[in-house]
């Protein structure tokens, strides 16, 4: 076996990849959270091309009583080679809504093909790494030798909404053997020139505020939530900024975020002075800011909103994230960055995203795990594509790694 037939036997099978992701993206995957059903449906079809393409698949599923299976499906594919260490390939199955639909010029669960690129929901965000991943250890595979080290993808549940069903509960499980080398294909750039190695600290916070609800012709007989609230939400989305606005020029944005974005409806019409107000902040911190501070910041704010207007504000954490960096010089970084120079051509570089990825869970864990993929950025996007030759040439740099 050579890397070059590997290489060419992906080469070949370009269409089949096309197809399998046109397929597999006609499948809604959305997260119950969302209203979906779960990845169950689109599993199954996964099984079904795992098993065309002559791979072994097992399925570790996680219960979940909100979706018609009762669980989501977390699909592995193993292979051994000469060592029992493995290389793992961690995609998802999992997509967010369409949006509205509107925006969209496609029907977004019926790709097309156009310009080189495949136009659908969930076509780069993940199919495109299931696909390509598949394609890879299939073409490894077909050579009919035997790696250095045992190969394995998991195609997991669960990414977009905290991978408590998917990579979280695989973790628990003891799926992995520390020994694992991780690669998580669910960060792209442009050129595929970007190995991502660190993520922002992720802090979501819930800010419920109550006052007194009124008749809208007699404020002085209400307390008005929505304007304690919104005043909050400015002084914070000040403050923060403010306070937080060193740069470190690793990550795409350099500096940290502080987001206000979801609002909750508070009264149905518009002359009632609502006595209860709730919105969203969504924060993406450097590494060196503890979320505790920013909780604590925010607590100080919410306090003198609470005695200026006479209102109770909490504060909730929807989710907390915080995870190390993966090491420049660790294993798996190396032999992705030697497999992208050897594909591609090009010298890759490390950077930092604001989060997050389920390499996140991994790094907790004392893994090593980048993050890489070829891509338009165009995740939650409108109008999402994946290009084609990114396609098969992530398979072969995923091919690549398989075999250094």
């Amino acid at each position: 076996m050579t890397l070059q037939s590997v290489l060419d036997r992906v080469d070949n099978a370009r269409d089949e990849m096309v197809n399998s992701l046109i397929e597999l993206c006609k499948i809604p995957a959305v997260h119950p959270e969302s209203g979906g059903d779960g990845e169950s449906k689109r599993a199954e079809f996964l099984k079904g091309l795992i098993e065309k393409l002559g791979l072994p698949v097992r399925s570790v599923d996680a219960p979940d009583d909100r979706v018609s299976s009762g669980v989501r499906p977390n699909l592995l594919v193993e292979v051994d080679g000469e060592q029992k260490k493995r290389i793992w390939i961690v995609s998802h199955s999992d997509i967010v809504p369409e949006g509205d639909l509107k925006s969209w010029e496609t029907d977004p669960y019926d790709p097309v093909v156009k310009d080189g690129k495949v136009f659908g929901r969930g076509t780069e965000d993940n199919g495109q790494a299931v696909i390509a991943s598949l394609y890879a250890l299939w073409a490894v595979k077909e050579e009919n030798e035997k790696t250095g080290l045992s190969c394995a993808l998991a195609i997991v549940a669960d990414e977009e909404t905290g991978s408590e069903k998917g990579i979280r509960y695989l973790l628990e499980q003891g799926i992995f053997d520390q020994n694992d080398l991780i690669l998580v294909p669910d960060f792209s750039s442009p050129k595929g020139d970007e190995i991502e190695i660190a993520e922002k600290n992720i802090l979501w916070l819930r800010v419920k505020t109550t006052g007194r609800q009124a008749h809208g012709s007699l404020p002085d007989k209400g307390i008005n939530a929505h304007r304690a609230g919104a005043t909050l939400m400015l002084r914070a989305d000040k403050e923060l900024h403010a306070k937080y606005d060193h740069k470190n020029d690793m990550f795409d944005v350099p500096v940290s975020s502080f987001e206000p974005t979801k609002k909750e409806s508070n009264v149905p019409n518009i002359n009632t002075i609502p006595g209860e107000d709730v919105f969203y902040f969504d924060c993406r911190i450097l590494p060196d800011v503890p979320p505790a501070d920013v909780k604590q910041m925010v607590r100080t704010l919410a306090d003198e909103v609470e005695n200026e207007f006479k209102v109770k504000v909490e504060i909730g954490v929807m989710q907390e994230e915080t995870s190390p960096p993966t090491k420049e010089d660790s294993e798996i970084v190396v032999k992705l960055a030697d497999a992208i120079r050897s594909v591609k051509g090009i010298e890759p570089r490390l950077v930092g995203i604001g989060g997050g990825t389920c390499a996140a869970y991994f790094r907790q864990k004392g893994f090593n795990a980048p993050v890489w993929t070829s891509g338009d950025k165009m995740a939650h996007d409108s109008n999402e594509y994946c290009i084609i030759d990114n396609l098969v040439n992530d398979a072969k740099v995923f091919a690549s790694v398989l075999l250094s």
